[in-house]
């Protein structure tokens, strides 16, 4: 089974959770393009759980969009914990959804640093209470490759949560 298909399945299993413990979904992504976003919606049903997804590739459309605080991109730079974390609770709020998780990385092959290199990736999960936790990732390989990644680790993260 190669990536695209676990995480076609990954993205079903999280709909069939969603759907019995009546819970809905909201998506902030920028590297990954609204990949995620579409691997939740070719899921037969997910209306009843996906309120939908923001892609914020500019800084600016993450201030605008889901309320990303200027200061803290200026200070941290889009590929930061806070920008994940602001980025998952904006879109929670903003959609009204129960759970919101944002994706902000470095895809390649440009654009990387020293201390942030091609394949570092932010991931944030805004829970119901509104709680939110930030994971990092360094996921090697092409574009597709991280971008890819990126999605399986957002759906199992999402699975690990409604199976708590």
């Amino acid at each position: 089974m190669n990536i695209e298909q676990r995480s076609e399945e990954l993205a079903a299993e999280g709909g069939r959770l969603l759907t019995r413990q009546k819970l809905t979904l909201a998506l902030a992504e920028s590297c990954t393009g609204g990949l995620i976003a579409h691997r939740v919606s070719m899921v037969p049903g997910c209306s009843a759980y996906f309120l939908g997804g923001v892609v914020s590739y500019a800084d600016s459309a993450k201030q605008a969009l889901l309320g990303v605080a200027a200061e803290v991109l200026e200070r941290e730079g889009a590929v930061s914990e806070s920008v994940a974390a602001q980025m998952a609770l904006g879109v929670r709020s903003r959609l009204g959804a129960d759970i919101g998780i944002s994706v902000t990385g470095i895809a390649g092959p440009d654009g990387g640093t020293p201390q942030k290199p091609v394949g570092l990736v932010f991931m944030g999960f805004a829970n119901p209470r509104g709680e939110v936790t930030v994971q990092r990732y360094e996921f090697r390989g092409n574009r597709l490759d991280i971008k890819e990644q990126s999605c399986r680790a957002a759906l199992e993260w999402l699975l690990a949560y409604l199976k708590e």
